[in-house]
């Protein structure tokens, strides 16, 4: 219980077992995340009342087991081991029992109380299923209850074992795993060497199967805690003994059995997709159909986003009446400005992109609902390893096609957080959506027929930019020692939730508008008193006189003054970046942020730009714009997913520099072509 009185629930499962949905639905928006203390592993907290008491919920790291084999098993294993909770809430997947039932082995032995939670039984409804949950309790000694995270209404049956498991103390019976681990030659010796309360809440059973399997800080305890003879026993028992990890995990499996046995009954039904779960998970057929479904996700997703992205035109066009509206009763220039160019303008862009991050959320969110985002993971974890990440990241990276925010959203499946973050930092060298639609149409402007060869230019800086920046960021986000393949249960395929769907696709949205919000507002503000000026003339505003003064400098890059300044706001938005260029060639008065990310040009910008830019110096504009930081909203993004102000801060100005320095080889490049 903590100091505030809040009884405090540890969530312990394997991934994908539905902890973050009930972590999700039980605490709202009291919730914290961050890191845990020295680790780069996500922490998350939150608090929630039921019948006038307090709880505190405790999302511990998706293990798949408590061995000591990576930094989330040791954190969850040590959290339970300091008391810090009264109660473990112990998740399993109902529709694949054999394999998710593994962690309740692991955790047999501990002394901390628990309860058993069978979730996703509709699921196992589905498949045929039905689950004796009364059979298991009589077991087991703890409370077990058939549940579905995603169906709120249905939530008592949870409430009701959390209460009895923390007034009875219910802790698991360990009677049965013992008699299965007493057939491996050693371990009642091992067991019966080792001292009462080595590691407070793990009893003896549950160390001597760690020693077994060759526990490093398991074995190292009960060897500090013996002396003289009983130490050398314990040190020869365990020597002796080989491929432990092999002899307890068939003792676990075994005891599953047992449990499952006269407690589950199925009837097997027909597979539906069976055909095409052999096509996406098929050795060479695979990739190629999860490059094309996630193609298709990509385009689906403009249909849902259309209402945002017309409440934001919307929004837009209430610049000018409210202008005029201001006008007309005397409002003073500045603040019409500000209402207007700053708040209306951002505003608008802001539901724009909201459109596409709702589309996205939705589109992907179903994907995984269903069980096709596991077997994209699947099929691309060979390939992921390569710069050391998992299968899971090469969802962030085709979704960053389209907006890189959406990737850097998607990143939040990724359980290791040096993971999660270097595979944010990888998907900024994706152009976005916006890029794509602004980089061809320059190319084309300047090269006519050379466009294409820009384009495959691009794409090939963009994959050696990608393995460049795995090494800068890999060294210090994933050690060499925690590189390794994903282990993963594949789901089985079934029908979406659409309730619990549509909360977690709002709920997202709602967070990054109000993140994105604040962000945008102020450094629009910002970006505009930098351009603003009373007389309405380019030569009077501050950017032009920053401009002027640091062009020998951009000069280095290969960049003048002018498209080092479309350069800067391309940071805000890629269409940016055109609207300062017609502004600036043009001597119109200065564009405002809000209207500059929309991208506003004029009609003869592209005779402006070939007879004022070189082509060199457009070259290595091209690739400067291409390879920028990709938005103010994907910075908004990583900070929201991060938790980390200094590792958003780096790759931003990784980016920032980085594309300069890629000008000044483009552009160096150009003078030798041209």
């Amino acid at each position: 219980m903590t100091d505030n009185g809040e009884t405090v629930i540890a969530l312990l499962g394997q991934p994908n077992s539905g902890k973050s949905t009930l972590f999700n639905a039980l605490t709202g928006m009291k919730q914290h995340v961050g890191n845990w203390p020295g680790k780069t592993v996500e922490k998350k907290e939150g608090t929630f009342e039921h019948n006038g008491k307090k709880y505190l919920v405790a999302d511990l790291p998706g293990t798949y087991s408590l061995s000591a084999n990576s930094d989330e098993e040791i954190i969850t294993r040590d959290y339970i081991a300091s008391g810090k909770a009264d109660v473990v809430c112990i998740l399993a997947d109902s529709s694949q029992l054999e394999r998710s039932l593994y962690m309740l082995a692991d955790y047999s032995g501990i002394t901390v109380p628990c309860f058993l939670l069978l979730n996703l039984y509709d699921v196992a409804e589905e498949q045929g299923k039905q689950i004796d949950y009364a059979a298991l309790e009589k077991k087991l000694g703890i409370p077990v209850v058939l549940f579905s995270a995603p169906d709120r209404k249905k939530y008592d049956s949870f409430y009701s074992a959390l209460e009895r498991a923390i007034e009875n103390k219910t802790v698991l019976d360990a009677s049965l795993i013992d008699s299965k681990f007493e057939a491996i030659d050693g371990y009642s010796e091992i067991k019966n060497l080792i001292p009462a309360n080595v590691i407070p809440g793990y009893s003896e059973i549950w160390l001597a199967a760690k020693a077994i399997e060759g526990d490093a800080p398991v074995t190292a305890k009960i060897k500090n805690a013996l002396i003289g003879e009983k130490r050398t026993a314990f040190e020869t028992a365990v020597a002796k003994i080989k491929n432990g990890v092999l002899l307890t995990g068939e003792k676990k499996f075994a005891w599953i059995d047992s449990l499952l046995d006269g407690s589950v009954k199925s009837e097997k039904k027909t597979r539906t997709l069976g055909k095409f779960d052999r096509m996406i998970t098929h050795r060479i057929w695979g990739k190629p159909v999860v490059v094309l479904t996630v193609l298709f996700g990509l385009i689906a997703s403009f249909i849902p986003a259309l209402p945002f992205m017309g409440i934001g035109s919307a929004v837009g066009a209430l610049a000018g009446p409210i202008s005029s509206g201001l006008n007309a009763i005397g409002c003073p220039a500045f603040i019409i400005a500000i209402i207007c160019d700053v708040i209306i303008n951002s505003l608008s862009f802001i539901f724009k992109m909201l459109g596409f991050v709702f589309g996205v959320t939705l589109v992907f969110g179903l994907l995984e609902e269903v069980g096709v985002m596991a077997r994209i993971s699947y099929v691309f974890d060979n390939t992921m390893s390569k710069l050391g990440l998992q299968g899971k990241s090469v969802m962030p990276f085709l979704v960053s096609f389209g907006c890189t925010m959406g990737g850097a959203a998607g990143a939040r499946v990724i359980d290791n957080w040096g993971q999660k973050v270097l595979t944010i930092a990888l998907a900024w060298a994706i152009p976005c959506g916006a890029a794509w639609a602004v980089v061809p149409m320059l190319s084309t402007v300047w090269f006519g027929a050379g466009a294409p060869l820009v384009i495959v230019a691009i794409l090939v800086v963009m994959v050696l930019h990608m393995w460049i920046t795995s090494k800068v960021f890999g060294r210090s986000l994933v050690k060499k020692e925690d590189r390794c393949g994903m282990i993963m249960e594949l789901p089985p395929y079934h029908k979406p939730r659409w309730g619990s769907l549509f909360r977690y696709v709002l709920g997202r949205t709602k967070d990054t508008f109000f993140r994105v919000l604040k962000v945008i507002l102020l450094v629009s503000f910002v970006f505009w008193l930098l351009t603003y000026t009373s007389s309405g003339k380019m030569d009077n505003s501050i950017m032009y006189k920053i401009g002027q003064a640091i062009e020998p400098v951009t000069k280095i890059f290969g960049l003048g003054w002018k498209t080092f300044m479309a350069f800067i706001v391309s940071s805000l938005g890629k269409e940016g970046a055109i609207g300062v260029l017609s502004t600036i060639f043009t001597d119109h008065s200065m564009i405002t942020v809000g209207s500059t990310v929309a991208g506003g040009a004029v009609a003869n910008i592209n005779e402006l730009l070939v007879s004022n830019v070189s082509k060199p110096e457009a070259l290595a504009f091209i690739f400067a714009i291409t390879f920028n930081m990709p938005c103010i909203v994907a910075l908004a993004a990583t900070y929201q997913e991060t938790h980390s102000a200094k590792w958003t801060s780096l790759i931003a100005l990784y980016y920032t520099f980085g594309a300069l320095l890629i000008a000044c080889v483009a552009y160096h490049i150009g003078l030798l072509i041209w």
